[in-house]
């Protein structure tokens, strides 16, 4: 068969975030910042896609823009990456098959959200704000999105950020179901466009757009980090519950059996 099964796919999980608890610090910051970077990209292309459309298109316009968006999983998973999105699935999986201690999934979270961090800031920062990528002819669109998110309250926020990382840890899920590039871009491409079409709440992808309109001068600093503890807060559970403990529970993969996978 060229796609694994469910099952099958939870110890591959597993076997993952078991790797991912193991990469050294220099490998986390790298990998990172360009997976921090590929989804700023993504974020960067579905902006200039949706600006330059027609108003009345309405919400065409902004499923046209949420169909371009996924380039940034599709890069992070096939070129390599280490995102915190869907680090907060793989994880806790491992953490909870007991390969992995929760230090090892606190310490790939901390330095993962540092580096995508810094990925996803150079990208609104060199493109953005010096190549003006975000601003003149865009401002208005950058402003536009990250107010909505940033006055976003806390509550709608985390929700926001639930449905977010639920779809985007599907997507992954999806990913590893698959043998094939094809099938994998298939698999991750569908799930992060209903995402961003839905316009759910991705701490990694606020992390460029939010900083974009604050280097324009149009946001501050303090207006950000309510919103980025609200919705890392909502991926973590969207991640670690909604797809990694369901799935775990559902297949219950064996320790020795996800020790075989290795």
């Amino acid at each position: 068969m060229s796609l694994h099964t469910p099952k099958e796919i939870a110890q591959l999980a597993i076997q993952a975030g078991v790797v991912k608890s193991r990469a050294s610090f220099s490998t986390l910051m790298l990998l990172g910042f360009m997976a921090g970077a590929f989804i700023a990209t993504g974020f960067l292309l579905d902006l200039h896609v949706i600006n330059s459309l027609p108003a009345d298109w309405g919400s065409f316009g902004g499923f046209l823009g949420a169909a371009v968006f996924p380039v940034g999983l599709i890069l992070t998973v096939l070129a390599g990456g280490e995102l915190l999105t869907g680090n907060m699935m793989l994880l806790p999986m491992a953490w909870f098959a007991r390969r992995i201690s929760l230090a090892s999934v606190l310490r790939n979270w901390l330095w993962v959200t540092l580096a995508n961090f810094l990925g996803s800031v150079a990208v609104a920062w060199f493109f953005g704000h010096m190549l003006g990528m975000t601003e003149g002819d865009y401002l208005k669109k950058t402003v536009a999105i990250a107010t909505a998110k940033a006055n976003a309250d806390f509550l709608h926020a985390f929700i926001s950020g639930i449905g977010c990382n639920w779809l985007v840890c599907l997507a992954v899920w999806l990913a590893f179901a698959s043998k094939d590039v094809v099938g994998k871009i298939f698999g991750m491409w569908f799930p992060v466009m209903a995402f961003v079409a839905i316009g759910f709440q991705h701490v990694v992808a606020n992390m460029f757009i939010i900083p974009a309109a604050i280097f324009a001068g149009q946001m501050s600093w303090a207006e950000y980090f309510p919103n980025f503890i609200a919705v890392f807060l909502g991926n973590g559970v969207g991640g670690a519950i909604f797809v990694g403990l369901t799935y775990f529970l559902a297949f219950r993969p064996a320790s020795e059996q996800a020790s075989a996978a290795q």
